[in-house]
């Protein structure tokens, strides 16, 4: 089972997870959860997104909660697991910047 991190892991991971991020956007904390709204030039680049992320997941065995609408893909990142931010989470997230 994932290790729930400490706050100030968190706070550390976040800032650099932040420096990844190249659309003016950042990754937000919000209680437990780490979150960020994505937006691409039409539905399909943000659907072929969600594809690619998909396979990330499934390989992380760490799935997103998202929600798509047209062109935007709204993202939440939590651990259910350990009730808390992991590293999976901040994996995910590094993989969601990568490909975006």
């Amino acid at each position: 089972m994932p290790t729930k991190l400490a706050d100030d892991t968190i706070a550390t991971k976040l800032a650099a997870l932040n420096d990844l991020v190249t659309d003016g956007t950042h990754w937000e904390r919000s209680g437990d959860c780490i979150k960020k709204t994505f937006t691409f030039k039409s539905f399909i680049r943000a659907f072929g997104w969600m594809s690619q992320i998909a396979i990330w997941a499934e390989k992380l065995k760490h799935h997103p909660e998202w929600f798509n609408v047209y062109n935007r893909v709204e993202v939440t990142l939590t651990t259910h697991d350990a009730d808390g931010l992991t590293e999976l989470d901040f994996s995910l997230a590094e993989k969601m910047e990568k490909f975006q």
